[in-house]
């Protein structure tokens, strides 16, 4: 394998850049590997001005990556047949909000801006993911709050933003987030709205009556490029890129076509399904999807395997991840138009298993405090309510408190990357029973639903399953759960 940094750099290679239509927040793998791509396309397809100017809001690295390649990177779709690489060129330029904040809001106020999307992850939205409410108390909003002119959430970019054109009789950009969140146009709609009213209420009067904010699904399975990834690409394509994305074949973007003067780019020409409600969509997606790899994350890392297709080659990983769709998930579904739930959970089960893809279980964990409400819980709670049972998803909730405790089953430790690590690991550390354990997990407000707190059923079963994961194991576990 070539040592990729002795190659010529990767170079943008057209000239005649489109002008900035849009600026996104969060310049991710995923972005660039999804909705990056769509725009591109759309605009190869039917022109128009949709450039984007990527902001990182915490660290230059992204930056420091791809402007010394014109902002030109590879995306490089991972094919069992084969590695098929895509050179995209869609990213203008990247601004580090920490650096200048005052550019970020620069940028956002331009009258051409008509889109500013966002992924920023579920933490990034400030808010409880069990009532969707803003935390007034987060850090970054008490600093939005105080500083006007050096947000440090996207939200107060967000807001700021949309102010100063408010001030400056301009109209205002759509906002459309494109993260794992169910309603997540709506849920960013409230938080975006509680935090304007803290600054002015005519501001958020005027955000109320004419910011749109349609709500999107979003799917792309995007694995974290590692360093010999970017040195097979080298192999491939003959130079140096220093910030590739690797994605899977499969892609779907469904957004509630409601934008701000109807003015956006045509996605729909490239694949993309404008809807006027994307809930069904969402909630497929979310539970079929995202629920399935939350669970198989947590009790695969704790059975020892590394990747999402290690797991499901796994026979009795197998059988189990297909009876969560056909038992649970699946009969809690309203199927949207045309789609056959079924074939849907058919064809993920085939994605989980491209051995191209090397999506790590530990990866997928991340922030489980912030993923779990909308993942697994809701589902939990609407299957539990109509009487189904839930064994499997409950399982997944007790392995998730397994998987924070912060030791594995040999007694190594876990690198738990979540927001709530720290007092999850306390509570975990303090209680001296499996019991008082789940107790004390189930009682965090911010993570629990009080009808799932005060379901006496739920609670027994969640113990029942941690017990079992502490004296049997997650695959043992796995197996019971077939028999």
């Amino acid at each position: 394998m070539t040592d990729s940094t002795s190659l010529p750099r990767l170079r943008r290679t057209n000239a005649d850049k489109p002008d900035v239509g849009i600026i996104h927040l969060g310049l991710g793998a995923f972005y660039r590997a999804h909705a990056a791509i769509y725009i591109a396309e759309a605009m190869e397809k039917s022109g128009g001005d949709w450039g984007i100017v990527g902001v990182s809001l915490k660290s230059p690295n992204q930056r420091d990556k791809l402007v010394p390649q014109g902002c030109a990177y590879t995306a490089l779709e991972l094919a069992p047949t084969g590695p098929v690489p895509h050179h995209i060129e869609v990213v203008q330029d990247v601004l580090v909000a920490p650096e200048n904040p005052t550019a970020v809001l620069d940028a956002m106020s331009d009258e051409a801006v008509k889109i500013v999307t966002l992924t920023v992850t579920e933490k990034g939205y400030c808010h409880e993911p069990s009532t969707g409410k803003l935390l007034q108390s987060h850090p970054d909003i008490v600093n939005d709050l105080a500083d006007p002119y050096a947000p440090a959430s996207a939200l107060g970019f967000l807001v700021r933003a949309l102010d100063r054109r408010r001030l400056n009789g301009l109209r205002p950009f759509t906002v459309m987030t494109c993260d794992n969140l169910p309603d997540n146009g709506h849920v960013l709609r409230g938080v975006i709205l509680e935090l304007a009213a803290l600054i002015s209420e005519d501001l958020a009067s005027w955000i109320a009556s004419d910011v749109k904010f349609p709500s999107t699904m979003v799917d792309r399975i995007v694995p974290a490029t590692k360093a010999e990834d970017i040195d097979t690409l080298g192999d491939l394509i003959g130079k140096y890129d220093a910030s590739p994305v690797m994605m899977e074949p499969f892609r779907q973007w469904v957004i509630e076509d409601d934008f701000v003067d109807s003015l956006r780019p045509d996605l729909g020409a490239v694949g993309v399904q404008l809807v006027e409600n994307v809930t069904e969509f969402e909630d497929m997606k979310l539970r079929c999807l995202n629920g399935t790899h939350s669970t198989l994350a947590y009790l695969g890392y704790l059975a020892g395997l590394t990747t999402i297709s290690d797991t499901v080659a796994e026979p009795a990983f197998a059988r189990f991840v297909k009876s969560l769709w056909t038992d649970e998930i699946i009969p809690g579904l309203k199927p949207p138009k045309g789609v056959d739930l079924q074939a849907y959970a058919d064809a993920l089960f085939a994605r989980y298993q491209n051995p191209s893809i090397r999506h790590l279980t530990w990866q997928i964990a991340m922030d489980g405090s912030q993923k779990l409400p909308q993942r697994i819980l809701n589902q939990l709670e609407t299957g539990l309510q109509a009487g189904r049972p839930m064994k499997g998803l409950i399982l997944a909730v007790a392995a998730w408190m397994r998987y924070v405790g912060a030791v594995d089953e040999k007694g190594a430790a876990i690198d738990v990357r979540d927001p709530m690590a720290a007092l999850l690991k306390d509570l975990s550390d303090a209680a001296d029973t499996n019991v008082r354990k789940v107790q004390s997990f189930l009682a965090i407000d911010e993570i629990f639903p009080t009808s799932l707190q005060d379901n006496p059923n739920f609670v027994a079963q969640v113990t029942t399953a941690f017990d079992g994961l502490v004296e049997l194991g997650a695959y043992k576990m796995i197996e019971a759960y077939n028999d």
